[in-house]
This record gives C-alpha cells, sequence and structure tokens, in this order.
C-alpha cells in the first residue's frame, strides 16, 4: 500500500483571539482524517493510505520555521500545508505567492501592538538576503477553489500572505520545497471561528475543518495524478 504523509501547521494562540482555527483546524483533521466517518477507507484513494499530523508553531519569525523544519526532517512528508489566521476574512484565503520581504511593524494576526511585542527581526528587511523576490504555491488552487464552490464555501485567492511571520514561514517552505523533487505545500488562511448565521467576518468551525479536508484531498489528488488544470497561479 502507497503511503502519503501530510503535515498541517498551525500558530499557537494568538494575542486576543480566544479561539485561533490555524491551531484547532488542523488538530481536528488530524484526528478525524479525510473521512471522518471512517479515516481506515479513505473514498477515492484506494490502496493508498494518507497520514495526517498537525503541528502548532510559535508566533516567531525565527522559531516558526526552525519548528516546522525540524519535523518535516523527521517526517518526510509528501505534502506541507501551513495556515495561519486573517482576522478581516469573511471565508478561506487561499495564497498564491510568498514574498521576501519582512514588516514587522504591520503584523497580519495581531496589528501594530502584537507585532512589537512579539517581533525578533528587524522592520523591512528581505528573508533571505540572497533569495528570490517571491515562490509561488505548489498547490493546485485550481481544483481547491472548484472544490470550495461545490461545496458552498466562501473563498478566495490572496496575492500574498503580508508581511509578517505568516509571509516568512510560507518564504522558508516554499524555497525548501524549490529543492525537493516531488512535494506539495503551500499556505492557507482561515477566518475567525464564528458560529453565527451569514457572519459578515468568518465561518463556523465544522465548515473551517471540511474546507482543510478538501484542501489535503486536492493536494494528495494532485500529487498521485499531476494535471496542468488544477494549477492556479495568476
Amino acid at each position: 500500500m502507497e503511503h502519503i504523509s501530510v503535515v498541517i501547521s498551525g500558530f499557537d494562540p494568538y494575542e486576543g483571539v480566544d479561539r485561533n482555527p490555524s491551531l484547532l483546524v488542523p488538530q481536528a483533521l488530524a484526528e478525524e482524517g479525510l473521512n471522518a466517518d471512517d479515516e481506515s477507507s479513505v473514498e477515492g484513494f484506494e490502496g493508498i493510505d494518507v497520514s495526517i499530523e498537525a503541528l502548532s508553531l510559535p508566533v516567531s519569525f525565527e522559531l516558526a520555521w526552525s519548528a516546522l523544519k525540524d519535523r518535516i526532517d523527521a517526517v518526510h512528508p509528501d505534502i506541507v500545508i501551513a495556515t495561519g489566521l486573517k482576522r478581516s476574512a469573511r471565508g478561506i484565503l487561499l495564497e498564491r505567492c510568498a514574498n521576501n520581504l519582512v514588516d514587522s511593524i504591520y503584523g497580519q494576526a495581531g496589528g501594530a501592538d502584537f507585532a512589537a511585542k512579539n517581533s525578533d527581526q528587524a522592520t523591512r528587511q528581505p528573508i533571505r538576503s540572497s533569495g528570490p523576490a517571491s515562490f509561488w504555491t505548489r498547490l493546485p488552487l485550481r481544483g481547491i477553489l472548484n472544490d470550495f464552490a461545490a461545496h458552498d464555501i466562501p473563498s478566495t485567492l490572496s496575492s500574498d500572505a503580508g508581511t509578517f511571520v505568516c509571509n516568512s514561514l510560507f518564504y522558508n517552505l516554499m524555497k525548501w520545497v524549490s529543492g525537493q523533487d516531488k512535494v506539495l505545500a503551500g499556505f492557507v488562511n482561515f477566518p475567525i471561528i464564528s458560529e453565527e448565521r451569514n457572519p459578515r467576518r468568518g465561518l463556523p468551525m465544522k465548515q473551517q475543518v471540511e474546507a482543510c479536508r478538501l484542501v489535503v484531498r486536492r493536494a494528495v489528488d494532485y500529487l498521485i495524478e499531476p494535471s496542468c488544470s488544477n494549477i492556479l497561479i495568476a
């Protein structure tokens, strides 16, 4: 039986956020599996064993990537999906591009006050001085968007993941992936968890877990049988 290993990272609790989806959603999916009702038999992937591991990272420029890289080296995953939180979002944000820039004054997750307290890197400088200006995701975004639409999950493409820890992690991850033969990786931002009906911001926890499940399923499907039609960069 073929084995496919998936690592999904999130972040430790954010300041001022009671329920952090980037912490809770990966944990829930790792517990439930690709089929919540029967993890041992994954529909559509006969003969393939898919394992999902959730990892929580510190909200730190230096420590976040170090922790993820340590786990990558230990697990040797086929798919790595990093996740974060975008408080102002209505739905799921599929990040297209990681930029070689840090600007901790404008912290993506917690705002300027949070960035000032937690920044361990100077403002407005490249993540890697000799690195390229950007890296594109390796997730099949077109296929994921189609799956979200079929399941009525609000979502959108995002041009980049900001300039704070999320983007720094995304950039370092994609730089590592650029040296791998067959590894898929990318970054997904969740909105806040809201159980209200038709909220202005956020989505219910169950819907966010289902969205994460669809991202993993589509990535596994693409890993098994790549198709250019499922990739969307611009």
